[in-house]
């Protein structure tokens, strides 16, 4: 299942970028060509994100003069390889222009990678992150308001060292109806019934980590939550994309924890009809959730495995994985499976099949875990699933790798692997 897919995708349908719009950015090209089937959706963290604003940027305007351009052409030519039609990028830097968007596309995915043949999506968003975002209240409760660094990040709406860092992008083949995107950046983690808030262990009231005051302000989404209508063959389909915070990196009173299962509760919550989405409002106002019988695919990096394998909320993932409108592919790779065997540490404990696993991790820490997710809706007839993590034997595996401190993040590309699905869409023409 880690091979690459075959070449079986429309010719690219051209390179020149018509114009960019703001909050999110669209980088437009001429309507994309008929739907084929399969339609292909994939998630992938690419690791791209930089420890400056605008590093990013600077970094893609040419592809042979940074340590990380090896990477980020691993990235390309995963991409290259698998060729989805559909394509959410976690962790990728969000600038107002989208030129780190623009340059990705340019200089590296409409670039052959290692053999691969290039690859242009006609359509690709950028959206603005609650990551880097100042909150103006000492909300990790160090006794100030972080100003810089670290500090200034752990006081965010959603860790960040500046606006926009650990981002996301969504690139397709198919139209966008940008006019229906919805956003859910500012919608307050408070307005969630039954909402998990984080309790301060050192007082006797509960839920009471956040102040009156920082729960009238305090968003759910660490980065966003989008709803982005992607027009295959005259038939919509919504992408649920967004990237919860890790359940990690917090104390007893489990503020991430907490906040990560109500991150992915939202979706699950939003595709639910009547009262149970009923309370959800998007930045523009508008109120309620998924039409009932919409198809839709949930996607991203929701950083929590349904074996509550490494932490976090017990049950968090099964929200979405186990609903009863979603099918879970369970995509699979040999790559994972081997990976977890030849490693060990954590792995022996984990509870979950390994070859589910999308993310290669510390094996002294959490180990490998399943965080990765492409779910379709159940008028989405899945045809086939997985993971791209070859095995060692297969010459791809130099994409993929294993920790090694020569790159810069870790990988010769990225520490997660990229998630596909090949869905049938009904109706589509």
């Amino acid at each position: 299942m880690s091979h690459p897919r075959p070449a079986r995708r429309r010719a690219a349908a051209g390179a020149a970028l018509a114009g960019v719009l703001t909050l999110p950015v669209l980088l437009a090209a001429p309507a994309a060509a008929a739907p084929q089937e399969p339609v292909t959706f994939s998630s992938f963290n690419v690791s791209m994100f930089r420890a400056t604003e605008g590093e990013l940027a600077a970094d893609l305007a040419d592809a042979d003069d940074e340590a990380q351009d090896v990477e980020v052409r691993n990235v390309a030519e995963i991409i290259q390889r698998q060729r989805p039609d559909v394509l959410l990028l976690n962790e990728f830097d969000y600038d107002a222009g989208g030129l780190a968007l623009e340059r990705f596309q340019e200089n590296f995915l409409a670039v052959g990678q290692g053999g691969a043949a290039a690859i242009d999506y006609p359509y690709a968003l950028a959206f603005p992150s609650n990551t880097g975002i100042a909150s103006g209240y000492d909300l990790d409760h160090d006794g100030e308001v972080g100003t810089s660094g670290r500090d200034y990040g752990d006081d965010s709406f959603g860790f960040g060292e500046f606006p926009g860092q650990y981002g996301f992008v969504l690139l397709s083949q198919y139209p966008i109806d940008t006019d229906a995107v919805r956003t859910f950046q500012e919608f307050r983690w408070a307005d969630m019934p039954g909402a998990r808030l984080p309790d301060d262990p050192g007082t006797p009231e509960p839920a009471d980590w956040y102040s009156a005051e920082e729960l009238e302000v305090f968003r759910l989404s660490s980065k966003n939550h989008v709803d982005v209508p992607v027009e295959i063959g005259g038939r919509t389909v919504h992408v649920l994309a967004s990237h919860p915070t890790p359940p990690s990196f917090d104390g007893p009173e489990d503020r991430n924890g907490t906040r990560n299962a109500d991150e992915i509760r939202f979706w699950a919550d939003y595709v639910s009809p009547g009262e149970q989405s009923g309370y959800i409002y998007d930045d523009a106002g508008v109120h309620g959730g998924l039409r009932p019988g919409e198809p839709f695919v949930i996607m991203g990096d929701l950083n929590a495995d349904p074996a509550d394998d490494g932490g976090g909320v017990d049950g968090a993932a099964r929200q979405v994985t186990d609903h009863p409108f979603v099918r879970d592919p369970l995509p699979a790779s040999e790559g994972a499976a081997e990976a977890s065997a030849l490693q060990g540490g954590a792995n022996e404990a984990h509870a979950g099949d390994p070859a589910y696993d999308t993310a290669d991790f510390n094996d002294n820490g959490v180990g490998n875990l399943r965080v990765d997710y492409v779910l379709p809706s159940r008028p989405l007839r899945v045809l086939d699933a997985g993971v791209f993590w070859p095995a060692e034997s297969d010459p791809l595996s130099r994409l993929t790798g294993t920790y090694d401190r020569q790159y810069t993040n870790g990988f010769p590309s990225s520490d997660h692997r990229l998630v596909w699905v090949d869905v049938a869409v009904p109706g589509a023409r």
